[in-house]
């Protein structure tokens, strides 16, 4: 009877253990595949060369306008004013909102830093002259980035969080699997061992 239950017992688990182990990978797989090629890429950086390309464009903003933009009290950073940031959005179709700007008496400076590039708006504050740069520099660039959550925002943040854990679901599970398979399968832990014992060895004599 005893047998019959721990029998039962190790089938339920097995079961429950293999339904997480498929969905977990289902949900990393797409990310996996991902992380994994610019891992690759990321690795090669030195070899994969990116031409980037540049666009500038130039505007003046309407006097109208400008007469109604001052720097903040004491310079410093601040938001763009709604006005201007609309404007800018209609010249360039720069999207400035939520972020914050470098004010000075003469000019105001926007940093625009993406996944893949980067981005500028100046604006003089005496004569109008507004400049926009924008830096492309490919898409391997811009998975690489990715990879990295560089500029990425809030919404890619979470992503990375969330599927990091559902990689611990997948990992953590899988290992249970491994290990009530092992008794039919001799070689797991050897290589269970070797995917720990190879990156510390390689870690402890070629990295210096």
């Amino acid at each position: 009877m005893s047998s019959s239950s721990d029998s039962r017992r190790r089938s339920w688990w097995l079961k429950t253990l293999h339904e997480w182990h498929w969905v977990s990978s289902a949900l990393c797989l797409i990310g996996m595949l991902l992380f994994a090629v610019t891992g690759f890429t990321l690795n090669h950086a030195g070899q994969i060369e990116a031409k980037p390309r540049v666009t500038r464009l130039q505007a003046e903003v309407p006097a109208a306008l400008l007469r109604g933009v001052s720097p903040p009290q004491g310079e410093g950073r601040a938001p763009l004013p709604p006005a201007l940031r609309q404007w800018a959005q209609a010249a360039f179709g720069v999207d400035a909102a939520d972020r914050e700007a470098e004010w000075s008496a003469d000019e105001v400076y926007l940093s625009l830093p993406r996944p893949g590039g980067d981005a500028w708006l100046r604006v003089g504050l005496l004569d109008g002259a507004a400049e926009y740069e924008l830096t492309d520099r490919g898409w391997i660039s811009y998975l690489n980035d990715l990879h990295k959550g560089r500029n990425t925002g809030a919404a890619w943040s979470w992503f990375i969080d969330i599927f990091a854990a559902a990689c611990l679901v997948f990992c953590i599970t899988g290992l249970f699997i491994l290990k009530m398979h092992a008794g039919n399968r001799p070689f797991t832990w050897p290589m269970v061992g070797m995917g720990l014992v190879v990156p510390l060895l390689l870690a402890l004599l070629f990295i210096h």
